[in-house]
């Protein structure tokens, strides 16, 4: 009967377990090897051992688009929360009804593809889009407003795009919290923001630094976005790779700068973890 079951959860978790092998961990490793290789001037590759790769990472050119691409990341996930706990928040204390209705709306944009919605936002920014018209019209302002082909086109494209990510494991985070601390908060005499601070943040920084981080790691390379709301001006990461693989044909020194955003995002975990946040699951998103 014990082996059975077994044989059972062998079935059911091959699918995963292949998955994970051909799709994940064997195009990882070839990525990582490759990372070590040189580039000949055919854009092919020659397999020696070298470093090199990583060490042209310390240019100054490369160097100021990793800075370039971080604050840009860190900008969109602030952002992300500031938006983000106010509307789950509010969320929280609707019927559950409503608050199904209110994440449906959140999941509907998923719906549509992400480079359509990134031309609606053209429509939108460009300089006789909708929101210039729009102020020009009411005399708000005499000149149209620089809104894209610049790091606030961007910024507003990577908050548009990753919002959902952040608000979806707070909502998993806040839906846990008991009714009775806020209660008992409320009655001890704290008011709304001494609440948040005490009781609401900690019970969901699990919560936070999950969607944090699925905003700040896709921040770093979603690079359709700033293609089409930068304008080709500007680099980030994404870009970076993009080009590297597909136009200087230099597959060792984008594989490296991918090693190096993973092994980056890898020692973020390690060391919230080590300092005892727990990476519990975001609640089946």
């Amino acid at each position: 009967m014990a082996s059975k079951k077994r044989i059972i959860k062998v079935v059911f978790l091959l699918p995963v377990i292949v998955y994970s092998i051909f799709l994940i961990f064997l195009p990882l490793l070839y990525i990582f090897t490759i990372s070590f290789y040189k580039s000949d001037s055919y854009g092919g590759m020659i397999h020696t051992i070298t470093f090199e790769n990583y060490w042209e990472l310390f240019d100054a050119v490369y160097v100021k688009i990793f800075l370039q691409s971080f604050i840009i990341a860190i900008i969109t996930t602030i952002i992300c929360v500031l938006i983000a706990y106010p509307f789950v928040l509010a969320v929280s204390h609707k019927k559950k009804q409503t608050q199904q209705v209110l994440m449906t709306m959140v999941m509907v944009p998923f719906l549509t593809n992400s480079l359509i919605r990134m031309y609606g936002w053209i429509v939108l920014l460009r300089k006789s889009g909708i929101i210039n018209s729009l102020l020009t019209g009411l005399s708000i302002i005499d000149e149209p407003l620089p809104l894209m082909y610049n790091n606030l086109g961007i910024v507003i494209g990577m908050v548009y795009t990753l919002l959902p990510f952040m608000i979806l494991p707070l909502y998993s985070s806040v839906s846990t919290i008991e009714n009775s601390l806020l209660e008992a908060s409320s009655d001890l005499g704290a008011n709304k923001i001494k609440t948040f601070f005490h009781i609401i943040l900690p019970q969901t920084f699990p919560g936070l630094f999950n969607g944090a981080l699925m905003v700040f790691t896709p921040a770093l390379g979603y690079f359709f976005i700033v293609d089409i709301l930068g304008g080709g001006k500007i680099m980030i990461l994404g870009n970076l790779i993009k080009n590297q693989f597909l136009t200087a044909r230099n597959w060792p020194l984008g594989a490296a700068i991918s090693v190096t955003i993973l092994l980056i995002i890898t020692i973020v975990i390690l060391v919230y973890r080590k300092l005892g946040g727990k990476m519990d699951d975001l609640g089946g998103v």
